[in-house]
This record gives C-alpha cells, sequence and structure tokens, in this order.
C-alpha cells in the first residue's frame, strides 16, 4: 500500500504544473488563515509602562494606557498613539485595516483608488480592498472545503448504498436524484436566502440540500461494476456484514474515481457561494466577501481596481484548482508513467 501511495504520489509530481499549483494554494491559504496577524486595525503588541498588552486579541480600554475614557481604544487616534509611545511601543499589522474598518482619512470621495494606505484602495464605504480581498479568499476556501466535506461524505454513502444493493434501492434512488436534480438549484437557493437572514452554517445547510449528488453517480457505477467481483463474494460466504463489506472493501477502489472530482467540486462550492454573494443573497452584509466586491465593481465602473482585484483573485484561485485536479488525475492513472 505505502508503494502505490509513493508511486501517486511521483505521477502527481511529474505534472510540474499540479505540483507548484498545490504548493502554491496551499500557501495562499496558510497566509489567509493568519488574516487577523497581517490585515488589523489593532496592534499585534503593546509594550506600555513595564506591561505587554495584544489588543488583537483582548480589548482595553483607553484609560489602561493614561487616557481619560472607559470606552475601548481607538488605536488609530493619535492621541492614544502619544500616550502608548511616551511610555512604551507598538507593533502593527503589515496592514492598519481590517476587512470592516472604514478609513475616514481619505483624500477623496470612496471608492479611492489606489494608494500608499491602501494598497488596492477602497470599495466604496472606504473599506480596504487588500484586508476584504485576504478575508474573503479565507471564508470562501472554508466554506469551499466544507461544503466538499459534507457533499462529499453524503454522495459517496449515497451512491454505495445504491451500487451495492441494486435492484428496488437503486431504482428508487435513481428517480429521487433525477426529480432533486431537476430543481432549478439557483433559484431555491435565492429564495430560501431570501426567507431567512443566511450566515455561513445556513448558506452551508442550504447548498449542501443540492450539493451532494456529484460524486452519486460515480461511485454508485464503480459499485454495481465491483459488487460481484470474487472478492466480494468470498466476503459474504465468511459472513462479513454489509458495512463492513461496502466501507472497508469496494469503497476503497470507488475512492480513486471520487478523489479526482474533488478539486472541481471545490471550485464549484466557492463559485456558488461568489455566485450568492454577487446577487446579494449570500453571506450577512458586510462580511468579507469575493462576490460582493464583484458586485461593487459593477456598480462602480468608474473605480476598476474593485473588479479587476477580485477577478484577478478569483482567477488565479480557480485556475490553481483546475490545476490540481488534473494533476491528481494523473496520480490515479496507472496508465501515467512518470
Amino acid at each position: 500500500m505505502k508503494k502505490i501511495h509513493e508511486e501517486q504520489w511521483n505521477r502527481f509530481k511529474a505534472n510540474k504544473r499540479a505540483y507548484y499549483s498545490l504548493y502554491l494554494f496551499s500557501f495562499l491559504f496558510l497566509i489567509s488563515l493568519f488574516s487577523e496577524l497581517i490585515a488589523n486595525e489593532k496592534p499585534l503588541l503593546i509594550y506600555f509602562d513595564g506591561g505587554f498588552y495584544c489588543p488583537f486579541i483582548k480589548e482595553y480600554a483607553e484609560t489602561s494606557f493614561g487616557g481619560e475614557f472607559e470606552t475601548t481604544a481607538d488605536y488609530a487616534d493619535p492621541y492614544v498613539i502619544e500616550l502608548i509611545n511616551a511610555k512604551g511601543w507598538i507593533i502593527t499589522p503589515i496592514i492598519p485595516f481590517s476587512y470592516h474598518t472604514i478609513n475616514y482619512n481619505l483624500e477623496g470621495p470612496a471608492p479611492a483608488p489606489p494608494s500608499r494606505a491602501n494598497w488596492l484602495g477602497t470599495d466604496d464605504r472606504g473599506r480596504d480592498v487588500v484586508a476584504r480581498l485576504l478575508y474573503g479568499f479565507r471564508i470562501s476556501v472554508l466554506f469551499g472545503l466544507t461544503l466538499t466535506l459534507f457533499s462529499s461524505a453524503i454522495g459517496i454513502t449515497a451512491g454505495a448504498v445504491q451500487g451495492y444493493y441494486g435492484g428496488t434501492v437503486d431504482i428508487l434512488g435513481q428517480r429521487f436524484i433525477e426529480i432533486w436534480s431537476s430543481l432549478p438549484t439557483l433559484f431555491l437557493l435565492i429564495i430560501l436566502s431570501s426567507v431567512v437572514q443566511p450566515n455561513f452554517w445556513w448558506l452551508l445547510g442550504i447548498t449542501l440540500l443540492f450539493g451532494w449528488m456529484s460524486l452519486v453517480s460515480v461511485v454508485r457505477a464503480e459499485f454495481l461494476r465491483g459488487r460481484n467481483f470474487e472478492y466480494v463474494t468470498a466476503a459474504k460466504a465468511l459472513g462479513l456484514s454489509d458495512g463492513r463489506i461496502i466501507f472497508r472493501h469496494v469503497l476503497p477502489n470507488a475512492m480513486v474515481a471520487s478523489i479526482t472530482f474533488m478539486p472541481f467540486i471545490l471550485g464549484g462550492s466557492i463559485t456558488t457561494l461568489t455566485s450568492l454573494d454577487f446577487l446579494g443573497f449570500g453571506l450577512p452584509v458586510g462580511s468579507p466577501s469575493l462576490g460582493e466586491l464583484l458586485a461593487q465593481g459593477k456598480a462602480n465602473m468608474q473605480a476598476p481596481w474593485l473588479g479587476i482585484s477580485s477577478f484577478v483573485v478569483l482567477s488565479v484561485m480557480f485556475s490553481l484548482l483546475v490545476f490540481i485536479g488534473e494533476g491528481v488525475r494523473d496520480a490515479f492513472d496507472p496508465r501515467k508513467v512518470y
């Protein structure tokens, strides 16, 4: 088994485009996981009067630094900065804005063009575009990964049950999938999203209702082919339970075809969230969203940096996922020689 995995990894590495795409995508995703350390309006660390403070983790009142008010300190206020520097120092993030921070010191009306303070400009509410792209990339990938994981689990289970038992179970399952897949998915998502105020988990549940069918046909075909193999017949003769035969003996062979589809399913999951956000039926207002930034670019044609920046991020993301998917396909294809 170890030798087989080594051969698959070597076939994946032989596709240089997929190999480097995997590392680049992993690097970008890893960076986005630490968005609070890169883009934040709160300092990372403050040394003041012999003590250390971490404002991005814990809130501190202005009086903690010798101020006059009991409210949370405003670290963009020159008065607070002067108080801290008088008895210590401040370490701020590279980008001094979070995804929701409004820059009130713009030289012109929002959306403002790129500048030293806002590298890719601001959106129509004065929020930093780089920060929103960074946080939006993270939430898009996390949403896609979570949806891919749950939808694949449901789809693989449904396909395995249909293919293994066949007969009436398979026929009823296929008829249900035909009816369910014929529903206008996007319109139903829009209707359901407009009924309630959606959040991350609500959107995940809604999209999961219609996103689990992509792997059913692939797994079903593998089980229909493999259920009559000799090792399956022998396992039944030995008295093994159906569940153990399905998940321990037949499923590993069916997973080869399933895994090759997962990068493309991930891309489709991200597209679904981006589409809903673009139409205004996605994440709550103010959430970091690539789709919402695209919509702002469409509504503000005089600010091309909005549409171009979000388009570039989405294009790079989907291109990397397609290249990774091609490499995974090659890795599980025994006909490929490296």
